[in-house]
């Protein structure tokens, strides 16, 4: 391959307390956090709104909340729960559990528009994409942007990788894992949106929400679909006629290679041609649907993610686990994809339905998990953090990522304060930050009357 030198003066934009990289749902709770926290902060966002796979990705449901007892997602998750819910942003549904929320992702766009503006301290930049650092022996002083305008530099003290792919991480030398033994990652999705859909009509049929695929493999057999994936989690509602479609599986999707996404998002769209005839002939409620849209952004499920202090086992999940540097605790059950579509079409395992915790009952997430060895002042949140690909398969969604994204943010706020180093923070000092912002922290004073 030809390789080119290529070199530029370019300009120092902003200097910042933290650098928040994503604005996804971890990267927006970061930002408010450590804004909270008194840090200044430069948030850069690719697309043209915050929130990921929520707003951009066009996902319309936060799942899960709470443990159906406790609420988990406390701080900023609860923040945007509550907005939602009073700004009539969130669609009720009588199987809506108390612990989800299905909602509009436009309704989703404002609200955090308005929690990342509120903050005095942040400076929000979207069309803005990360592509480089500068790193100095483990601390990265630099994060290179591209926007509109041009290339440019934010100085930093702290920074809060949030991009998802670890990214950041990755760049400045720190181990990563990627993926199964074998490289192989969950398939993605290309969220689509219907109009024309009688739902009261689907609902007495039986087509109703999550019961839309019970003739799939009568269309399979048909030759409705160009592959058989059996696996479809439906639409959901989001108005009166409308829904999001969370439908087909975009398998051997790499989210690091933008080669690999080019090709993901345009057979994500020629799939929706054959989910709207499937909807159409098979079930009742649907016969008017109409494909009105597609995400802007491809939804990945899993790439890289960090090798940090600790690593977030199945059995700290299925034992409950407690851990002295708790900065949080989450319960939605194991949610891994098969990798491929002959693991789908012969499913080997049952995940979703044979991990689930009870009501009630929760595990823990350490503190270590956000730290990636190696580097002195850089934190990991969202679906990037260190845990095996069980553990991700539950705590990679969106108010799972509230809860790391909060933590991070506070934790790179101290860090940056103290010019310190992240392995060695004051935990007990970020776990009384993080209860007074209302995170949910059950063991937090006995652990510590223990130790």
């Amino acid at each position: 391959m030809k390789q080119l030198t290529f070199t530029r003066s370019i300009p120092v934009r902003h200097e910042v307390d933290v650098f928040v990289a994503g604005g996804g749902p971890a990267g927006s709770s970061a930002a408010i956090a450590a804004a909270r926290q008194g840090a200044s902060v430069f948030i850069a966002e690719g697309e043209i709104c915050f929130g990921g796979m929520g707003t951009s990705g066009g996902l319309p449901m936060l799942c899960c909340f709470s443990d159906e007892v406790n609420f988990l997602a406390g701080g900023v998750g609860r923040e945007v729960h509550d907005r939602l819910t009073a700004g009539g942003g969130a669609i009720p549904h009588r199987l809506c559990k108390k612990s989800d929320l299905y909602i509009q992702p436009e309704a989703l766009k404002l609200v955090f528009d308005e929690l990342i503006t509120a903050e005095a301290g942040i400076i929000p930049s979207l069309a803005t994409r990360v592509i480089g650092i500068e790193a100095e022996g483990g601390t990265v002083t630099h994060v290179i942007c591209q926007g509109k305008s041009g290339i440019f530099a934010v100085r930093c003290r702290a920074v809060v990788d949030a991009t998802g792919d670890a990214d950041i991480c990755a760049w400045a030398g720190a181990e990563v894992r990627k993926g199964d033994e074998r490289g192989r990652m969950q398939p993605g999705t290309m969220v689509s949106m219907w109009a024309g859909i009688d739902w009261p009509r689907a609902e007495a049929s039986g087509c109703g929400l999550w019961k839309q695929s019970h003739r799939l493999q009568q269309a399979i057999s048909d030759g409705v679909f160009t592959a058989p994936d059996p696996g479809m989690p439906g639409i959901v509602p989001t108005g009166r006629t409308i829904g999001n479609g969370n439908v087909g599986h975009l398998f051997g999707i790499d989210g690091t290679d933008e080669r690999s996404l080019t090709a993901g998002a345009m057979l994500g769209r020629r799939q929706m041609r054959e989910y709207g005839r499937y909807f159409r002939e098979y079930l009742q409620g649907y016969e008017g649907i109409e494909l009105c849209g597609s995400a802007s952004r491809v939804g990945i499920r899993e790439t890289r993610r960090i090798v940090g202090d600790y690593e977030l086992v199945l059995d700290d999940f299925l034992g409950k686990a407690v851990f002295p540097d708790e900065i949080g605790r989450y319960c939605y059950p194991v949610d891994v994809h098969a990798s491929t579509i002959e693991e789908a079409v012969t499913p080997t395992n049952d995940h979703f339905e044979r991990l689930r915790l009870k009501p009630g009952e929760s595990y823990g997430i350490p503190y270590r998990v956000l730290t990636p060895r190696g580097l002195a002042n850089v934190l990991a949140a969202g679906r990037c953090v260190s845990a095996d690909r069980m553990v991700l398969g539950s705590l990679r969604v969106m108010p799972g990522c509230y809860i790391t994204g909060q933590a991070a943010g506070a934790a790179a706020a101290m860090t940056a304060a103290g010019g310190g180093d992240v392995h060695a923070l004051a935990v007990p000092e970020l776990q009384r930050r993080l209860a007074a912002m209302g995170a949910w922290l059950p063991n937090r004073n006995a652990v510590a009357a223990a130790s």
